[in-house]
């Protein structure tokens, strides 16, 4: 898979540029419940209903953000993955160009048209994967942390015990 990924360094700007809106997902995402706690800390018991209203508008603002993001994540991890795809296929192609009949008879023809489509189309969908999920994982595991910490230092000692489970399952993953 390394050899295969290296083939996305002619997307290098766009894989950051999904690095980018991913982290602003993620910071997004993390941010809405320290609002949402405050909206009740401070507007809710109190009974300040214009603060309620300014924070909502914040949180929608937020919300409109990190979904912004998203998407332009999705599209430009998609583009990228498209491109690597296309480029894959061409190589294989031109590789097969180059072959005899006997190599043809050896490889076969069904197991070479499985390669081109179905091979590849896989390869793209964890490269899109990849992008998407393996970059947010970690930058939530330390945007999560360092939420936990600011809040209550005591009780998110828990996150000692429950961290190497969590990092172990999305290593395996």
């Amino acid at each position: 898979m390394i050899k295969i990924l290296k083939n996305l360094t002619v997307y290098k700007w766009m894989v950051l540029l999904v690095c980018g809106l991913v982290f602003i997902q993620t910071m997004a995402d993390l941010y809405l419940p320290t609002l949402m706690a405050d909206m009740i800390d401070k507007g809710v018991v109190l009974g300040d209903i214009p603060y309620i209203w300014r924070i909502g508008l914040v949180m929608l603002l937020v919300s409109a953000i990190g979904g912004a993001a998203a998407v332009l994540a999705s599209y430009y991890s998609a583009k990228s993955a498209m491109g690597l795809g296309r480029d894959l296929r061409r190589k294989v192609f031109n590789h097969v160009e180059g072959f005899s009949l006997q190599e043809f008879n050896e490889v076969g023809t069904s197991s070479l048209i499985t390669r081109t489509t179905n091979d590849i189309t896989q390869i793209q969908q964890a490269v899109i994967m990849m992008l998407r999920m393996v970059i947010s994982a970690p930058i939530m595991l330390a945007g999560g942390i360092i939420m936990a910490v600011s809040k209550d230092a005591k009780l998110s000692l828990i996150l000692i015990v429950t961290m190497p489970v969590l990092i172990g399952s999305i290593l395996l993953i």
